[in-house]
């Protein structure tokens, strides 16, 4: 869809990718980012998922690269995202594309609530604890915190453990055409 989509405009025609997905692999991976992945694909939408990583690329340049070459993005937070340096980092690159190219970004709040990422509490709080026992810097720190403030007051999707995933899919893969055929 990103290189035949005629309504694209010119900065869109030259991304490799239409949707982007940031998500904890442990999490959801195996479950609810699989199926939308597989939903992503079945509507010839283009996704980079981290599987495309070919095996001996080093990681974060191929991560940002394929940030950088992406449309839109869908941030899956969920229990453990805050505890991996590599979705925090991707996270800010995401929104480092949203505030200086306008890509549109677009959270899944799985299983968990929008409030604990806004507060850092809970399980993010738990995170950023043992970041902050790990010595990253904190500088580092601190962005990654308004990172997580932004991304969790934007719209987006909130899936409980009483909501009906197939559903929800349905209603991301719907938003996300008609975004990316009325260019937002």
């Amino acid at each position: 869809m990103a290189s035949s989509s005629s309504s694209a405009t010119s900065s869109q025609s030259l991304k490799k990718y239409d949707v982007f997905i940031s998500f904890r692999g442990e999490d959801t991976r195996l479950n609810f980012t699989s199926h939308l992945h597989e939903a992503l694909r079945s509507k010839q939408i283009y996704t980079y998922i981290d599987y495309r990583l070919e095996k001996g690329d080093e990681v974060w340049p191929s991560l940002e690269k394929a940030i950088e070459d992406s449309i839109m993005f869908l941030v899956i937070f969920s229990e453990n995202y805050a505890s991996s340096t590599w979705c925090l980092k991707e996270l800010a690159k995401i929104l480092e594309c949203f505030k200086n190219e306008g890509h549109l970004v677009m959270p899944v709040f799985y299983r968990v609530d929008p409030s604990h990422i806004r507060k850092q509490s809970g399980s993010y709080q738990k995170a950023f604890e043992q970041h902050e026992h790990k010595g990253i810097d904190k500088q580092q720190l601190q962005n990654w915190r308004e990172a997580l403030t932004h991304a969790a007051n934007l719209s987006g999707w909130h899936c409980g453990v009483d909501r009906n995933e197939a559903d929800l899919i349905k209603e991301i893969i719907k938003c996300v055409v008609q975004k990316l055929d009325g260019n937002y």
